[in-house]
């Protein structure tokens, strides 16, 4: 099995940007973590991470077929991007969204997320353990549902 890990702008600058909001562990040790994880569960995890929305969605296609789900910290993206979430529908992805930061407890254009009616869950707010717990949680609905 297959499970791609998504990231959307700004996470590359994770350990530097706004660590009291988003922690200091940066995004190559959360994908270290993830991949070690992944490999305990049986799963190879493949890691990607654009800035831009059209990269984020090609990226999607190019999984398609390819991947059996996707790991998303879509970033700012998650709040306004209904591309993104027809990206995930147009692909049959399923998908389980994550936030270092709780986004129920931030600024109120924060609190809506555009993925997540059409993700299979989402966690938030546990800081770069959700990512582990995200990839978890997603190889497992995945295996319940084969």
């Amino acid at each position: 099995m297959i499970i791609g890990l998504l990231n959307g702008p700004n996470l590359n600058l994770l350990g530097i940007r706004e660590p009291a909001v988003y922690g200091t562990t940066t995004l190559d040790e959360i994908v270290t973590r993830c991949q070690i994880v992944g490999r305990e569960l049986g799963a190879e995890v493949r890691a990607y991470q654009a800035n831009g929305e059209g990269q984020l969605i090609d990226q999607l296609h190019a999984w398609r077929g390819e991947v059996a789900g996707v790991v998303v910290n879509a970033g700012a993206y998650t709040h306004t991007s209904l591309a993104l979430r027809d990206a995930f529908s147009a692909t049959s992805l399923p998908f389980v969204e994550v936030h270092l930061s709780n986004i129920y407890a931030r600024e109120p254009e924060r609190r809506h997320s555009m993925l997540a009616g059409a993700s299979v869950g989402m966690v938030c707010g546990l800081g770069a353990a959700g990512y582990e717990y995200a990839l978890r949680g997603l190889v497992q609905a995945l295996r319940a549902r084969s």
